[in-house]
């Protein structure tokens, strides 16, 4: 329910905000607006107001929305299409306020508003968050994957990057962006880090053969992990109806030992459980001084295509541990407002470089998701906190607004090469073109959307 819900909520803001950026220039340029509709299909709330009576409208699908402004081309359209259909009849004066009627660059201001809208929203969604505060995870390396491209730069555990390409590193989120910036442009990249001695180390790490896989984190790919705190193997609480409550567990219940395996932390009990599913183990533990011996069965359960064991119980976690992973920034409203407008060039940036790779086939087009991955992405987001859900928000708003400048027909961008065309010849492109470049463009729009849906069914089936 939260998934769907937090589904609804990011489509209707986006759609919402993208809409009504073509509904404003529309009015400043003196554009009359018949109709704004978020979603398609059958109206579940309507009504009429403002100065050109413009229709707003909610619909049942909530996929996208139009603006429809008044057109002497879409009203001879429908008279050819539906003769039976008496149509309105406009003034000459009326038909001044006519999209078509207006110059080349008031339709260009018009059809850019849109995507413009997308990314100023990305903008204000990230001044907020830079200025509220911006939680991340030290920079500190764990583990090192053998025989992988950061084992081979010489990388080690316990170093903390301190810059990556010359810029800066202040946590692991910045180190997983500047390194998945530098993967597609470069073979290799200069990583600066110290180790606790405070000594500095320049590694050279290479992308050789790192494939661009969505599925994939970049991390991954190069062998590196985040250090992980040690937390001991102590229960914090105990689900309802868990194989742990039954078997008779306890909030503050320290795991000893498990099949007469000895346990050092909570990371060792997770894995002993879920290698596990459905197979009786002993439990050793110490409760209130005493040591104790417990029977419990693991559940099994589906993890992707995997089974695993899952007990119900949940680890007590000392946040002193974590506080020292942890790093907060927060800045001023100017800055935040210059690094707002820096990342949402730089993630727009990447989204057209990431675009460009999948039609040359350097980028894997399992990149690409379509309304399910949304919804679930959205769905975990929101789980995460309002801080997640917007900065979710703001991604997904860049990506819409860059999709829509693309030059394919039907889109946005698509019209702007018409115009653009438009002012190099000086006439309109002629209907004959553009029906075939419409045409075209709900191809490789369809062609997209199939993609984007195999996509996401081959996510859910695979996991």
């Amino acid at each position: 329910m939260l998934t769907l819900i937090a589904f609804i909520v990011t489509i209707g803001i986006l759609v919402t905000i993208h809409e009504y950026g073509h509904f404003q220039a529309a009015r400043w340029c003196d554009v009359r607006v018949l109709r704004f509709s978020v979603g398609f299909g059958k109206p579940l709330w309507e009504k009429t107001f403002g100065k050109d009576n413009t229709e707003f409208v909610l619909a049942a699908i909530p996929f996208g929305g139009f603006v429809k402004m008044l057109d002497e081309r879409e009203l001879k359209s429908e008279s050819e299409s539906s003769p039976e259909v008496a149509q309105i009849n406009y003034s000459e004066a009326e038909l001044q306020h006519a999209f078509n009627r207006q110059s080349v660059w008031k339709r260009i201001a018009i059809v850019s508003a849109g995507p413009a809208a997308n990314l100023l929203l990305a903008i204000v969604l990230y001044w907020c968050l830079f200025m509220w505060g911006v939680t991340g995870i030290r920079p500190i390396i764990g583990a090192v994957a053998e025989n992988s491209p950061a084992a081979q730069a010489s990388l080690k555990a316990g170093e903390i990057i301190q810059k990556i390409a010359g810029k800066p590193v202040q946590s692991w989120q910045d180190a997983r962006w500047i390194l998945l910036e530098q993967s597609l442009e470069n073979k290799t990249v200069e990583i600066e880090a110290i180790n606790n001695n405070n000594e500095l180390f320049q590694h050279t790490l290479s992308f050789e053969g790192a494939d661009h896989d969505a599925d994939i984190d970049i991390l991954k790919k190069i062998g590196l992990e985040m250090v992980k705190p040690n937390i001991p193997a102590v229960i914090g609480e105990i689900l309802p109806d868990s194989a742990a409550e039954k078997a008779g567990f306890m909030a503050n219940d320290k795991i000893l030992q498990v099949d007469g395996i000895g346990i050092s932390d909570w990371e060792q009990v997770v894995n002993i459980i879920k290698d596990n599913p459905n197979k009786k183990l002993l439990f050793e533990i110490e409760r209130e001084q005493k040591v104790l011996r417990i029977a419990s069965t693991p559940e099994a359960v589906k993890e992707g295509n995997q089974t695993i064991g899952r007990m119900g119980a949940a680890v007590k976690l000392d946040k002193k541990e974590l506080d020292k992973l942890l790093i907060e920034s927060s800045y001023s409203p100017f800055s935040s407002l210059q690094k707002a407008i820096v990342k949402t060039w730089d993630t727009s940036l990447f989204s057209l470089k990431m675009l460009v790779k999948m039609v040359t086939g350097d980028v894997s087009l399992k990149s690409i998701g379509g309304p399910v991955t949304i919804a679930t992405f959205a769905g975990e987001s929101a789980t995460l906190g309002i801080k997640t859900f917007l900065g979710f928000l703001a991604l997904l708003s860049i990506s819409i607004g860059v999709l829509n400048l693309l030059p394919i027909p039907v889109l946005d961008g698509g019209h702007l090469m018409y115009y653009m065309a438009e002012i190099l010849k000086g006439s309109p492109v002629s209907e004959q073109t553009m029906l075939i470049g419409q045409k075209i463009g709900f191809v490789l729009l369809g062609l997209l959307m199939t993609i984007a849906i195999f996509n996401d069914f081959n996510r859910l089936i695979s996991g």
